[in-house]
């Protein structure tokens, strides 16, 4: 029969993004001007890019040696300088993986992997002081949400006991950081009831709070009410040390009264992980997330990333995406960690 073909999440040419095809195409000053028209100026400039701290670029060259080539990147959104305060900086980050082993192995070997793997990210992104660090949804685990098959419930865990939860708890401790990680719950206190849950740890270990997905999708393969119901806990905001944050988890992004619910209830920085295909939503993230932040006063990071796909239908394909967007009155750093 015919070879499968593969999608590796490219776009056609082979960029990787529509910024990497605009800067091949376009002389300078058009770039400028494309880049004003999809998004938008901070302080009348372009959103700046930033150098990485040496202790950062130290121990990414590092994981590069040991095999791990992540794609770090760091921008800067600034404010009006004002008389009367003094200026306040959050350095907030985002983490992207991929899976590295095949689904085919024990559960617990994919997901000791995973945990590895992230410490070594969040590691990174500790020596480029990063301050509230968010994980991609269910990071532990390889995207199984299409496939309807009830075994990869065996990743959920309890928030306060299971591997994963142990060592952000372990990492946010050692760097003095808020780490929002999303992962299938495992409710013990409630028959074993599954949720996918956004768990913000706060800079000494302890659990500040959780907010459970409210908008679960029923489109085409991605059916994910076999695994998880609908959240309960509404649209809470953590006061954390560096800042007000809530989790607008996956699909609600699609919801506007989602993102204003959060915005009304306080949140300066409002964390979007994803784990999505771009056929299905690629051309609304960057709409979604920036409209978000100008209709709701607050700083957005909608992101998305994972390979593989479990799925007969997709498992070839990769994502993605990250885009970061803000109001016009705060201040703050995007560090961008995909591997």
């Amino acid at each position: 029969g015919a070879e499968e073909k593969v999608d590796d999440g490219l776009l056609a040419g082979g960029f990787e993004s529509l910024e990497d095809m605009l800067e091949k195409y376009l002389p300078e000053e058009e770039l400028g001007e494309a880049r004003r028209l999809l998004h938008g100026l901070n302080q009348g400039k372009p959103v700046g890019a930033m150098p990485l701290r040496e202790g950062a670029i130290e121990a990414k060259e590092m994981l590069r040696e040991e095999g791990l080539d992540l794609d770090v990147k760091a921008f800067q959104f600034e404010a009006a300088e004002e008389e009367l305060r003094e200026p306040r900086k959050v350095i907030m980050g985002v983490i992207q993986n991929s899976v590295d082993v095949p689904t085919t192995e024990p559960f617990r070997v994919q997901k000791q992997a995973l945990i590895d793997k992230i410490e070594k990210m969040i590691n990174l992104a500790g020596e480029s002081g990063v301050q509230v660090c968010c994980l991609q949804e269910a990071w532990n685990m390889p995207f199984a949400f299409c496939t309807r098959e009830k075994k990869w419930s065996q990743f959920a865990e309890d928030v306060e006991t299971g591997e994963s939860m142990v060592k952000i708890k372990e990492l946010a401790r050692k760097w003095n950081m808020v780490i929002v990680s999303p992962i299938l719950e495992r409710d013990t206190k409630k028959c074993d009831q599954v949720w996918n849950t956004a768990v913000v740890v706060g800079h000494t270990g302890n659990i500040v709070g959780k907010h459970r997905k409210n908008h679960i999708p029923r489109v085409n393969d991605f059916n994910e009410s076999t695994y998880y119901m609908e959240g309960d806990t509404g649209h809470p905001v953590f006061d954390t040390k560096y800042a007000k944050i809530g989790v607008n988890i996956c699909y609600g992004r699609h919801h506007t009264l989602n993102w204003m619910g959060f915005g009304l209830n306080g949140a300066e920085i409002v964390f979007n992980p994803s784990a999505t295909v771009g056929a299905l939503s690629e051309p609304m993230w960057a709409i979604e997330g920036r409209n978000a932040a100008i209709n709701n006063s607050c700083v957005t990071c909608p992101f998305s990333f994972h390979l593989p796909l479990v799925s007969p239908s997709l498992s070839h394909k990769r994502i993605r995406s990250t885009t970061s967007q803000k109001n016009n009155g705060n201040i703050g750093e995007i560090l961008i960690t995909t591997g």
